[in-house]
């Protein structure tokens, strides 16, 4: 099983084996990063979990060829047509 790791791990713990993603793994393990690191931040909310939750989906952006201000402009976008998620509303299902 392959994970991925952030880019000095090799450096502090070089006692492990580790490997470059190749282009056909990358965007798999991208998203498997960003999934791993939001069910920490369930599990732990904290502001460390929150940049880890914000490094992952960076590094998943720039992969896909979008800088973060491309991001945070469809964000702004969604945001002004149907709001964001501050209101805490439910919907029952």
């Amino acid at each position: 099983m392959a994970k991925l790791v952030r880019d000095k791990i090799p450096e502090i713990a070089p006692n492990y084996k580790y490997r470059r993603a190749d282009e056909r793994e990358a965007l798999k393990l991208l998203l498997d990063k960003v999934v791993e690191e939001a069910l920490e931040l369930r599990e732990n909310p904290s502001i460390e979990e929150i940049a880890d939750v914000y490094e992952a989906l960076l590094a998943t952006a720039k992969w896909l060829g979008y800088s973060w201000n491309d991001v945070e402009e469809v964000a702004k976008k969604k945001r002004m047509e149907r709001g964001g998620f501050e209101g805490l509303w439910v919907q029952e299902v």
